[in-house]
């Protein structure tokens, strides 16, 4: 079969929750990969950061392969020998004291609000189902019916009412608007370090440590949503310490099954963790074996292969390279931290879409969003002379 009878096929029996780039990939290898019709393509969306170690890492898939002939999955009605090792690897990592672990990026952000809430209730005083959680503008944690109860998108919202309340918004990077909206019921703060989906935003320098002092000041909870911009993305561990923030509770997922498995996870305090007792939250696939030993490996290859301390350095020489777009009178603005950028077009060029798939006629693979973004963020695992032929195409396709 060729590209255009796998799209028909996926037309007629696929829902159509997806809007995708007319490429269908068929085999991959590090940050290469191929389509059904034998063209190669540079992929610069790395599965939105959940393949920071490149496609195929042979560690992790061996460490897959090895688990999966002993045992894949046990659910947590019993013990197995991988989450002791992956929950002491991950909290010695990232200095927290416990992890609970879950599978996709949404189950990890429900489960920091609920620990939030029964954190309000048992440890804070406030009065039952009064707990209030403070959410930013233009943020993305994900699709469930909770999350998007606290989303200012249209697009994630219409049609799937009503939603769950209990939250207030303010706008990303204003701390006035922030106090203004604590009230005694206040129990935590929900914010990304760097707005992803909208585009690769950045609040004003320190204004994560300013939300912190407000939590403590407050006796609230600041939770930083990790999921994309965490493990390695920015050139740091976790995004938060670029402004040395230790947040109460972090979000993790996507990288942390290096593109092999679901695996998320939320770190924290024993104080805060403990919160829950057996029965009151769980997931039959969470911290299964599999999971455990994927997860174990991918964070070895970000240490072994020094991906945190790579992605410094090159988002360092993507930057640069891309300065060269700065005066250009279709963008903008260019904005990153590592090997996380976005690239803003102005509303005279049309749209980012349009660029993303003269790209992928160039042999790369990019991802528009906002409609007028272009993001652009490949394995870290990249080496510099791949990199550097993709920021050309960039470069070349928006000065034509």
């Amino acid at each position: 079969m060729n590209t255009k009878q796998y799209i028909a096929l996926e037309k007629q029996y696929v829902a159509p929750n997806y809007n995708p780039l007319d490429v269908v990939i068929a085999e991959v290898q590090g940050v290469w990969v191929k389509d059904v019709d034998g063209k190669k393509y540079l992929d610069c969306l790395a599965a939105y950061s959940a393949l920071n170690q490149g496609y195929s890492h042979p560690k992790v898939l061996k460490a897959m392969i090895d688990q999966a002939t002993k045992v894949a999955l046990t659910s947590r009605a019993f013990r197995n020998d991988r989450l002791p090792l992956l929950a002491e690897k991950l909290c010695t990592m990232l200095d927290y004291e416990m992890m609970l672990p879950m599978n996709s990026g949404a189950e990890a952000v429900e489960t920091a609000l609920k620990a939030a809430r029964k954190w309000g209730y048992v440890k804070k005083g406030v009065p039952s189902e009064k707990a209030r959680i403070i959410c930013m503008a233009n943020n993305f944690h994900g699709r469930t019916v909770t999350i998007v109860s606290f989303s200012t998108e249209d697009d994630y919202r219409k049609g799937f009412g009503p939603f769950t309340p209990g939250f207030d918004i303010v706008p990303f990077g204003d701390i006035e608007a922030l106090k203004k909206a604590i009230t005694p019921d206040t129990v935590a703060v929900l914010t990304e370090p760097i707005q992803g989906e909208s585009g690769i935003i950045f609040p004003p320098n320190g204004w994560l440590k300013q939300v912190k002092e407000t939590c403590e000041a407050h006796n609230m909870l600041l939770i930083v949503d990790e999921i994309q911009s965490g493990l390695g993305r920015t050139g740091r561990l976790l995004a938060s310490s670029w402004e040395d923030v230790k947040p109460d509770m972090v979000c993790l997922g996507k990288a942390l099954g290096a593109g092999f498995y679901p695996v998320s996870a939320v770190v924290s305090s024993r104080e805060i963790l403990s919160v829950f007792k057996p029965g009151e939250h769980g997931s039959t696939f969470g911290g299964n074996p599999l999971a455990a030993a994927v997860a174990m490996a991918a964070l070895e290859v970000l240490e072994e292969e020094k991906l945190v301390e790579r992605a410094n350095e090159l988002g360092k020489f993507a930057m640069e390279k891309l300065s060269v777009l700065k005066d250009h009178p279709l963008v903008k603005e260019i904005r990153g931290r590592g090997l996380w950028i976005g690239l803003e077009l102005k509303p005279e060029a049309g749209g980012a879409r349009k660029y993303c798939q003269a790209l992928m006629d160039r042999g790369l693979l990019a991802k528009d969003t906002h409609h007028h973004t272009i993001r652009l963020a490949p394995p870290l695992i990249i080496s510099k002379e791949d990199l550097s032929w993709g920021l050309d195409q960039v470069i070349e396709v928006i000065a034509q």
